[in-house]
């Protein structure tokens, strides 16, 4: 939510939700061409440098702000059961004081 937020904010959304499509190269957009291949490189950075360093393989070959956004969601759903074990191995190296969290409860 503080990511989509951010990425409104910068006026970088419709890059990451692919609303706002690559331009063709062609002489008469390269200035907009330009300036949205610098808007793309500004959601990848934002995107890229919000993802904990866990997560980056996922995202690291992707080259797009949309598929970098689509696969965060994918794995960040509800649903998805990669991200279930994630939070249940967090779970189970949390401690309280000196104790295991299994130990504590």
């Amino acid at each position: 939510m503080c990511l989509e937020a951010y990425l409104q904010g910068q006026d970088l959304w419709e890059i990451v939700t692919g609303a706002e499509k690559e331009l063709a190269d062609t002489p008469n957009n390269a200035e907009l061409r330009r300036k949205w291949k610098i808007k793309c490189g500004k959601a990848l950075f934002a995107l890229r440098t919000s993802i904990r360093e866990e997560f980056i393989e996922h995202v690291r070959e992707v080259n797009s702000p949309k598929e970098v956004w689509d696969t965060l969601k994918r794995l960040f759903s509800t649903k998805n059961i990669v991200r279930v074990q994630f939070l249940e191995n967090e779970l189970a190296m949390l401690t309280q004081g000196s104790l295991s969290i299994s130990e504590y409860f």
